[in-house]
């Protein structure tokens, strides 16, 4: 008999962060989140601030066999008119009947606060890890993403959900040879825009303390018609900007300014680090912090995380911009390959930039939805 609990015991929240640590062990493609991250965020319960949260343990016997988190997006729900319950995190073992009571449990709690319908997985925002790998379970997963058994998908469909979108995602390589329309289009965007790309040869924290709250706008404003976004408050970005100091390079942290140094396009890409993390389950210990900071300044891979452009810019070719930054990177071996992340499937104007790169689509990941509203009772 599978019974399902709230998480509220100091030993309920370590046993939250670690169930998948061990049912993923042995597993070479899972990458563990930070271990620190995870357990602040369960401990503060969530972002009360922008979102009601909860979390929930299924066991067996005594024995973890699944869990669950629900997160009602206060600030997406009010912008888009919706009552919107949402799930992460949820791992299970191979079993309709923990994944059901697992999905009851966040249901019922959606409904009692007047959710409507249930989607996911999907995180407090866009930055968060979100979709379900459906496709490309024989790849290395990047930080950023959460990775996922092949049976997932069924035990989330046995449930009743149903695909809302998928993104793609590719790996890029350097192509066989320079595009030198390419780098026209680029040279000549800058030229005629009068927009530079921002000198990252300055202290790192000085550089990002330059020009965050910039990139947070620019952010903001391209990203916010995207499906599940929502603005980031100043409490995330400083969040943020403290989880990602450590393994930012700022040389491949591209901002394209104008001439009063005002982000208008970025291109933000990450340090491969899955591996370091792989050995201590997402533990910062001594040993790990140095691979880490091993992988920051000699990795050959990177995750590109972010790419935006002003709506105002977005028929200029400062896109050329970016792109050419990355193909110049691959081509002088300063890199040897890297992974777009997620690409909603109907973009097709950040797909088509890939175009330029040896690449292939090597996985692909889905959110689902629900209808959970309880059937109203007859009151005559």
């Amino acid at each position: 008999m599978v019974t399902v609990k709230r998480v509220e015991t100091k030993k309920d929240i370590k046993e939250f962060i670690e169930f998948p640590l061990r049912l993923y062990k042995g597993c070479e493609y899972f990458v563990p989140p930070m271990y620190a991250d995870e357990k602040k965020l369960i401990e503060d319960g969530g972002k009360p601030k922008v979102a009601d949260s909860v979390f929930f343990l299924a066991e067996r016997d005594g024995v973890t066999v699944g869990r669950i988190q629900g997160i009602i997006q206060k600030q997406y729900n009010e912008l888009h008119n919706t009552k919107r319950l949402r799930f992460t995190r949820f791992d299970s073992i191979d079993d309709t009947e923990v994944s059901r009571a697992l999905f009851s449990a966040v249901e019922e709690w959606g409904k009692e606060q007047g959710m409507t319908e249930s989607c996911g997985p999907l995180g407090y925002s866009d930055l968060d890890r979100e979709g379900l790998l459906i496709e490309g379970f024989e790849e290395n997963s990047t930080y950023e993403e959460q990775y996922n058994y092949e049976y997932y998908a069924g035990l989330v469909e046995d449930s009743g959900y149903k695909k809302e979108v998928d993104w793609l995602e590719f790996e890029l390589k350097a192509p066989a040879k320079r595009n030198e329309m390419l780098a026209k289009v680029a040279a000549r965007s800058l030229e005629i825009n009068k927009l530079h790309i921002a000198d990252y040869n300055m202290p790192k924290k000085k550089y990002i303390e330059k020009y965050k709250d910039s990139f947070f706008e620019c952010l903001d404003e391209c990203y916010s018609k995207l499906y599940g976004t929502v603005p980031i408050s100043e409490a995330e970005r400083r969040e943020l900007v403290d989880q990602f100091m450590l393994i930012i390079n700022p040389k491949f942290a591209v901002f394209i300014c104008d001439e009063n140094e005002r982000v208008v396009a970025f291109g933000l890409s990450f340090p491969s680090i899955g591996d370091a993390l792989k050995k201590s389950g997402g533990r910062l210990t001594p040993f790990a912090l140095l691979r880490l900071l091993k992988a920051v300044k000699s990795t050959k891979n990177m995750d590109l995380g972010l790419v935006a452009v002003r709506p105002e810019y977005q028929n200029s070719g400062v896109n050329a911009v970016l792109i050419n930054g990355i193909v110049e990177s691959l081509l002088a071996g300063d890199i040897e390959k890297c992974e777009t992340n997620l690409n909603l499937e109907y973009n097709t104007a950040v797909i088509a930039q890939w175009k330029y790169f040896s690449s292939r689509q090597h996985k692909k990941r889905r959110s689902y939805v629900k209808n959970i509203e309880s059937e109203k009772k007859d009151e005559n």
